[in-house]
This record gives C-alpha cells, structure tokens and sequence, in this order.
C-alpha cells in the first residue's frame, strides 16, 4: 500500500514539475514576442529559446485578405552556423543580416527574459 501512495505522490510532483516548466516557457515565449513591438489584436507572436540550440519564431497573424496566417521558424545553431526552417522546408542557412538581427533577438531576450524570471523570482 504504501508503494502505491509513494508512486501517486511521485506522479503527483512529475505532474507539477511539467506544469511549472511549461508555464515558464509559455511566459519567456509570450515576452520573446514582445521584443519585436507591439501586437495587434487577435494576433500571437513568440519567440523562444526551446533547447540549448534551438529557438523558435511563432506568428499568428490575419493577412490584408482577412486570411489567417500561421508561420513558424526554428533556428538551429550549429557549430558551422545557424539554420533556419520554415514548416515542411529544409534547413537553410541565414544571411548576414538575418544572423545579425537574429543574434540581436537573442540578446534582447537574454536581458529582457533573464531580468524578469529573476525579479520574479526574488519577489515576494
């Protein structure tokens, strides 16, 4: 009996942990996203840090046609440079200026993600 509580209690505090990850990660994506400006109503934008080498630009957005759009971009930082994909599309590498603002995004999120966990943090 008791090896059935310890296990729900295990599965209980598993449970927690991924909530908590997963609220953190929403918030620094929903900050990311403010990096860029203002968003419009109805629109979604996010960008985030998903792993050690790997971020992500999300865009919910309605076009001049009234046509909804979704764009998603993953940029994965390799030792020979960055990649970026788009949907189903391979991996290409940046241009100059695209690696020069996306390195750019990276420190603004760095400074601005990183300064509100910790004032959060501290808080209280």
């Amino acid at each position: 009996m008791s090896w059935l509580l310890n296990n729900i209690v295990a599965q209980r505090k598993d449970r927690h942990r991924a909530d908590v990850y997963r609220s953190i990660m929403q918030y620094e994506a929903r900050l990311g996203g403010e990096l860029f400006g203002p968003i419009a109503k109805g629109n979604r934008r996010e960008f985030f840090c998903l792993d050690e080498r790997t971020w992500v630009w999300h865009e919910e957005y309605t076009d001049d046609t009234g046509k909804r759009q979704i764009v998603t971009t993953r940029y994965d930082i390799r030792p020979g440079g960055i990649l970026k994909s788009q949907g189903a599309n391979s991996y290409v590498g940046l241009s100059e200026s695209e690696e020069r603002h996306f390195r750019q995004a990276v420190r603004l999120y760095a400074q601005r993600v990183g300064g509100e966990l910790h004032r959060l943090a501290t808080a209280g």
